[in-house]
């Protein structure tokens, strides 16, 4: 009988983790879909983040978003549990996708053990759970201390951002009606965050300038808590490279990189969002 893995690692397509480090670290990336009218793309399969951007920009219509089907879990998970003793899934806010819940019903559907952890968030900190999952794993941690330390990880996560877009942002359900109105209203920039899972107005800024200086002034109110963080956009690349050679420089003791809000995300907030992604020590 041929000897079962350890342990296979399952996430959503939101996570934006290097196909690489999939590839190697018996990582599942299940995708989650976009709809520009009658056309279906399943994010980082039959679209890259680049030209769902592109296709945004001449799209009359907003694209919408949808989650993977309950039958692509069940698939996936009778395959696994033929090969891996258990899995972690971790998955995208709850609040903002029924990917979790239809991974916790196809894992009890096929008698599986699979410990699925609700990420409250998604992008950049998402992925970094799965990274600190497998190096726990390689480090020759248990099955047990692995999973009791992603649960804590969800509350120590945080996203804060200017989104490109508030019409998105509120067509998607993602940005209650007021926050939206008001924003529109009065021209104004909003910074907004994950708090438990969900999309919330952080503050109201009045000039793209400003923007940056007040993003910069929460992280900086929050930088003794950072070991590594993301300036995460939505395809204004040349922008983040400026914003983490700027924090870098600051903050010579921070690891940062720059993560492109894959397509789901960026249907949400627009092209142009940017802010900072980062899990607390």
């Amino acid at each position: 009988m041929t000897q079962k893995n350890e342990i296979a690692w399952v996430t959503d397509s939101t996570a934006t983790l290097p196909e690489e480090f999939v590839k190697n670290n018996h990582v599942y990336v299940v995708p989650l879909s976009i709809l520009f009218g009658e056309e279906s793309f399943l994010e980082g399969v039959d679209i890259t983040a680049e030209s769902f951007y592109q296709k945004l920009a001449a799209s009359k219509v907003l694209p919408k978003t949808s989650q993977p089907a309950i039958g692509e879990f069940v698939e996936l998970y009778e395959k696994l549990k033929q090969n891996y003793k258990h899995a972690i899934a971790v998955h995208a806010s709850s609040a903002l996708t029924g990917t979790y819940q239809a991974s916790v019903a196809a894992s009890s559907m096929v008698e599986y053990e699979v410990d699925v952890i609700d990420s409250k968030i998604g992008s950049y900190p998402l992925g970094k759970m799965i990274i600190d999952g497998v190096n726990m794993q390689k480090q020759g941690k248990s099955y047990n201390e692995i999973v009791d330390y992603l649960r804590t990880l969800p509350d120590k996560a945080r996203l804060i951002m200017s989104p490109g877009s508030l019409e998105q942002l509120h067509k998607g359900g993602r940005l209650s009606t007021t926050q939206a109105f008001i924003g529109s209203l009065i021209k104004l920039k909003l910074i907004v965050q994950f708090d438990d899972g969900k999309v919330v107005l952080f503050d109201k800024i009045r000039t793209e300038r400003k923007v940056k200086e007040r993003l910069f002034q929460i992280f900086d109110e929050a930088s003794h808590l950072i070991e590594e963080a993301s300036v995460i956009h939505a395809n204004i690349q040349e922008t983040a490279d400026e914003w983490v050679t700027e924090l870098q420089g600051r903050y010579p003791q921070i690891q940062f990189t720059t993560t492109m809000f894959s397509p789901v995300p960026g249907t949400h907030t627009g092209q142009g969002t940017i802010g900072f992604a980062w899990i607390n020590k």
